[in-house]
């Protein structure tokens, strides 16, 4: 028998009504469920790296022989300079075999590209070559130092084929740290200084003589920046105390927002300390040379620990210069070189803690 009309009204009323209570329920279940935000990558975390600076650097003299053996040619400071995460020093040379000195200059250095390599082994990062030997073979030395570069893909600074190039900073990261490295020299040959000097497409080194392009790259390093840093080649030659030009271009440095500042030329150790937050050094002194006294064979390694803009530690590794490379000191020897190097300090205007510049 066909089920009445009624019968099958009831039936439809049954199932609209279990059906809207599944969608209630569903409804419910959605709603209880919390909203889960897609995982955005996290931010690398930031923590102190160390930074260790050596001073000038050249293959001249009883050095060229031991480029024979780059992979041992600057000794047993390479144990100090692989222990940072980042080291540099100032090569003091053009690099090149070939090319005409510069006329009427006593000493002009070059080296083969082999300097780079051994420069590599002994764990250094990072080179300047903004001084007053980087273009002693002129602009045909020049070019053979760029194409070195480019071959042998080891960072410089403070040299380029054009100005752009030649203040272009070394940029890192270490440790979560944005780091920027700018090199330039303040010491240049009256007679040189227009035609070693880059400016606009002409080649050349980075000249810190040219104030206004040196703080504005700078600034502009600071813009996308954690730690500023800027290697000069500054002061005057066996002087032990920091010259007017470089007690007048620091603070100018700090201001456009260098964090560190430090260089070398004098051929001796001069002092360092903070002005404000930043840190200054005045002069590396020699570092691997040709030749040292009891004055100009004193060296060592400056090494510091960073954390974005604050430099929360410095520290000194003396050493003496010994058949042309740096041997550190040990024992007594060291303390007391630890504590001539600090006494530096008493005539260059810097403190010995931000706090109490």
């Amino acid at each position: 028998m066909r089920p009445s009309h009624a019968v099958t009204a009831v039936g439809v009323a049954i199932a609209l009504t279990a059906c809207s209570a599944a969608k209630s329920d569903q409804a419910a279940d959605v709603a209880e469920k919390p909203t889960i935000a897609p995982s955005l990558p996290e931010e690398p975390e930031r923590r102190p790296y160390t930074i260790s600076f050596g001073g000038d650097v050249h293959f001249e003299g009883v050095l060229r022989s031991r480029l024979a053996n780059p992979r041992t040619a600057l000794g047993p400071i390479a144990k100090v300079l692989k222990a940072s995460d980042l080291a540099m020093i100032n090569l003091e040379t053009a690099i090149t075999t070939g090319g005409t000195p510069a006329p009427g200059k006593q000493y002009t250095f070059r080296a083969p590209a082999t300097a780079f390599t051994a420069l590599k082994a002994a764990g250094v990062d990072v080179v300047s070559m903004a001084n007053n030997h980087g273009m002693d073979y002129m602009e045909s030395g020049l070019a053979d130092s760029m194409a070195a570069i480019k071959r042998s893909k080891f960072p410089v600074v403070g040299i380029g084929r054009n100005e752009t190039e030649a203040y272009k900073p070394y940029r890192v990261t270490l440790n979560g740290n944005r780091v920027s490295i700018i090199g330039a020299t303040q010491v240049l040959d009256a007679e040189f200084i227009q035609s070693w000097s880059a400016a606009g497409s002409k080649g050349g080194l980075a000249s810190a003589k040219n104030e206004d392009r040196l703080i504005r790259a700078v600034r502009q390093a600071r813009k996308s920046s954690d730690t500023v840093i800027v290697h000069l080649h500054w002061g005057t030659e066996m002087q032990k105390c920091p010259n007017p030009a470089q007690r007048s271009l620091a603070p100018k440095l700090v201001k456009a927002g260098a964090d560190v500042i430090v260089g070398g030329h004098a051929h001796i150790l001069l002092g360092s300390g903070y002005l404000g937050n930043a840190y200054v050094n005045y002069g590396m002194g020699n570092f691997v040379f040709y030749n040292w006294g009891p004055e100009t064979g004193r060296t060592g390694v400056l090494t510091l620990t960073i954390d974005g803009r604050k430099v929360l530690k410095n520290k000194w590794t003396p050493a003496t210069i010994q058949g042309g490379v740096p041997v550190p000191l040990t024992g007594a020897a060291r303390t007391q070189a630890v504590t001539n190097w600090k006494s530096l300090r008493s005539c260059t205007g810097l403190a010995a803690s931000p706090e109490d510049s």
